[in-house]
């Protein structure tokens, strides 16, 4: 794990966000197993293959995820937003997260990676 994706999950100002990020920051460690991490943009990028697979976004009142190469993935109605190629959710304090369907979505769109 990346020391500068951590130091920015333990910076982040919200307890409820920085736990969700932590969260996030498992599910796709647990998607992809030979993961590498960085922050680019000023936030966490978790690439495969030196290509996106997903980041991890934070705004005033939200998480947000995005998972990259998602064009092909079945996705549930109406909590993804974004172009084909990239769906994001954006999580709010005292949303339930389904850690289990995340992992799979990041594994199936980073499985061609």
């Amino acid at each position: 794990m990346n020391q500068e994706v951590t130091d920015f999950i333990e910076a982040v100002k919200e307890p409820w966000q920085g736990e969700l990020c932590s969260r996030l920051r498992e599910v796709v460690h647990g998607a992809i197993p030979d993961v590498q991490e960085r922050i680019q943009y000023k936030k966490p990028h978790f690439l495969k293959n030196g290509k996106y697979a997903a980041v991890i976004s934070t705004s005033k009142d939200a998480v947000s995820f995005t998972i990259f190469n998602a064009s092909d993935l079945t996705l549930p109605e109406g909590l993804f937003d974004g172009p084909p190629e990239r769906k994001t959710i954006k999580l709010r304090q005292g949303n339930t997260v389904d850690s289990d369907q995340l992992s799979s979505l990041v594994s199936q769109a980073s499985a061609a990676l």
